[in-house]
């Protein structure tokens, strides 16, 4: 699953994702990033709502496999969270292996190559120093930037249509697949939820590309799923409110 957005105002969301973790079957649960709307740093998880967010995680982490990866509003969730949590990290990329398939898992951002102005910015912000700037600042003041720099996102996503918006580069996520020896790409940060057919092997055998479904239970049409691998191969899984 990926692109969760928990803050606040979705506790509807929040709610169902805490009773998924408490009533999957699954025997590991892979976040692949933006599991919160922003995340100033790891001191934000005292917070009340976050607070509640850590306590469904662990529940869940205590049992079997939780892990996290970080996506392009919760980049800064670092070593403190995840062990709140009893959370692994998952990294950016990674290959999973399994039922005999290799399968390359990215929150998605860094392969959406047409969106220029955030890669630049994505590269500025992933930079130690400036990480280590920004959280030396009180928490009150990251939180009041966070929240800016959401507003000024929303502006700018306002202005253009779904479909407009940036999507992975094909020609990159093959080649990345190539490089990982892996049949099946699976990603968020679109909001393009859907499976389909992608490019293809030298051998003639088709990949394909799995986009996790963006939650939200509180706001006009529901919408909540979660990929669900098993030897079959792929299902999607609807959540509730």
């Amino acid at each position: 699953m990926s692109d969760l957005h928990l803050h606040e105002g979705l506790l509807r969301t929040r709610d169902a994702f805490a009773r998924y973790l408490q009533d999957t079957p699954a025997d590991a649960v892979l976040i692949l990033g933006d599991l919160f709307e922003a995340w100033v740093g790891d001191d934000m998880r005292c917070q009340p709502f976050e607070a509640g967010c850590v306590r469904a995680l662990r529940a869940f982490g205590e049992r079997r496999h939780l892990a996290i990866m970080v996506g392009n509003r919760d980049f800064l969730l670092g070593g403190d969270m995840l062990h709140a949590c009893a959370a692994h990290r998952l990294g950016d990329p990674t290959v999973l292996e399994a039922f005999g398939q290799r399968h390359l898992l990215i929150h998605g951002d860094s392969l959406c190559l047409a969106d220029t102005s955030y890669l630049q910015f994505r590269a500025q912000v992933r930079q130690p120093a400036w990480q280590q700037a920004f959280l030396a600042a009180p928490l009150s003041a990251r939180l009041d930037q966070a929240r800016r720099m959401r507003e000024a996102s929303q502006a700018h996503q306002q202005q253009q249509a779904p479909e407009e918006w940036a999507d992975v580069d094909e020609a990159a996520a093959e080649a990345w697949l190539d490089a990982a020896g892996a049949q099946t790409l699976v990603h968020g940060h679109t909001h393009r939820p859907g499976s389909t057919r992608f490019g293809g092997q030298q051998d003639g055998t088709a990949r394909w590309r799995h986009v996790t479904m963006d939650w939200d239970l509180d706001h006009g049409s529901p919408r909540a799923e979660v990929l669900r691998l098993t030897a079959e191969g792929f299902s999607r899984l609807p959540v509730t409110a």
